[in-house]
């Protein structure tokens, strides 16, 4: 790659993050929910970086904010760079953050050497991805590529105010004016995101920056397991019907499977017990549980896998044992031309090449529905994410932005 007269100001994008991450509803870590006094304020944080980096600077219908960095050629399809800039509850400083800043730090290079590509460039920071506010996820990338639908607008937060609501509240007049934001395929060039790992194999592996090869599906279940409640002290253990061993048989069952299909995941993240007293033998466990892999035949054959196991244990131990499918997400591959592009780019830069799967969704699995996605991660300390610890070096943060920027230029010259 060329040197630059100017070069990847990584201290800038550190300092920005600070600066982000005092948009918080709280002192400890960063809580910053969609259509709220926090994120209106790092919006407006975001758009004076985005004007100072010679873009012009929009809010869409769903309140994404989006710069434009004109192209040679304005009406050619656009390079679209972003991430989202919503938190989880007293998250770390760079979910999400990250990509928009280097987005807008990749711009800011161009700009400074004096570089106008021949494709307009957009970063774009989204309004929510998290879901935390209103337990649907991707609502900005998904009025973006299309998907968002009126009965979205209809999702309502623990307070009761649906997202029309909490728009209106923002100043946007017509929720229902949405489909405004949709972009067609034939209006984009392609989709690139940067984002810290959140896991921790580019540390293990001693390289700051990864290439993502695909995000997995998941499948998320609701289970119940029924047995029957009885006194602890007077009912035998050989025919009790106890609900909470069942879970407990099903449980290690289920970690044997994931173990054993490496590099498929499963949690059960949530587990209720009922009634809930220490001289009471549980009669009811719900719970929930979570897979995910990029392989689809390997997930449906462990989900099988436990669902066989869940009548077994059902029979063993006299209990009924139910599971409700909530959730479906298919996997999503990047795309092969730009993830050549992208290994290039860190070859280039001195990097070895490590292709990941990502185990947590992001804003380009919405964004595949309407145009080609690519991704780039970046290392965290000791792998942690949504969590006050989460941590990347300034040296990491200016890995990641020097090999987007090497990534977008290729893209630009070789005409992807």
């Amino acid at each position: 790659m060329v040197k630059l007269q100017k070069d990847i100001d990584a201290i800038r994008i550190n300092t920005r993050t600070e600066e982000l991450a005092a948009c918080s509803s709280t002192s400890v870590g960063v809580t910053r929910l969609p259509f709220t006094v926090e994120s209106l304020k790092a919006e407006r944080l975001v758009e004076n970086w985005m004007k100072a980096a010679g873009m012009t600077v929009r809010k869409d219908a769903l309140s994404n904010i989006i710069g434009r960095y004109e192209g040679k050629d304005p009406t050619a399809p656009v390079l679209m760079i972003g991430s989202h800039l919503d938190s989880v509850i007293e998250a770390g400083k760079y979910d999400g953050i990250l990509g928009v800043i280097t987005g807008i730090e990749v711009v800011q290079t161009l700009k400074d050497n004096g570089i106008i590509l021949n494709n307009p460039i957009e970063v774009v920071g989204f309004c929510d991805e998290e879901g935390v506010r209103f337990h649907s996820t991707f609502l900005g990338s998904k009025a973006i590529a299309g998907t968002f639908t009126a009965e979205d607008l209809e999702r309502a937060d623990g307070q009761g105010i649906t997202i029309a609501e909490a728009l209106k509240g923002i100043g946007i007049a017509d929720p229902y004016a949405y489909r405004e934001a949709r972009r067609t395929p034939e209006e984009l060039f392609a989709y690139l995101e940067l984002h810290i790992e959140q896991g921790p194999v580019l540390e293990k592996e001693n390289e700051p920056v990864g290439i993502v090869s695909g995000i997995a599906g998941a499948t998320r279940f609701y289970f119940e397991i029924i047995g029957k409640p009885g006194h602890a002290g007077t009912v035998p253990v050989a025919i009790r019907q106890d609900a909470l061993l069942g879970a407990s048989d099903l449980i290690s069952y289920i970690e044997h499977i994931a173990i054993k299909n490496q590099p498929l995941v499963a949690t059960i993240g949530k587990l209720n017990v009922s009634p809930g007293a220490s001289n009471v033998i549980p009669g009811l466990v719900t719970g929930t549980l979570d897979i995910r892999d990029l392989n689809v035949d390997r997930k449906k054959k462990a989900i099988d896998a436990i669902l066989t196991e869940s009548e077994r244990v059902a029979k063993a131990r006299g209990l009924q044992i139910h599971f409700e499918q909530v959730m479906e997400a298919d996997p999503v591959y990047c795309d092969d031309r730009l993830i050549a592009v992208i290994e290039e780019s860190i070859s280039e830069l001195d990097g070895s090449v490590i292709s990941l799967v990502s185990g947590a969704g992001h804003d380009a699995m919405a964004m595949a529905d309407v145009t080609n996605v690519a991704m780039i991660f970046v290392r965290c300390k000791d792998g942690l994410s949504h969590h006050p610890d989460e941590s990347v070096t300034v040296e990491d943060m200016g890995a990641g932005a020097r090999v987007l920027y090497s990534t977008v230029i290729k893209m630009a010259t070789k005409q992807y």
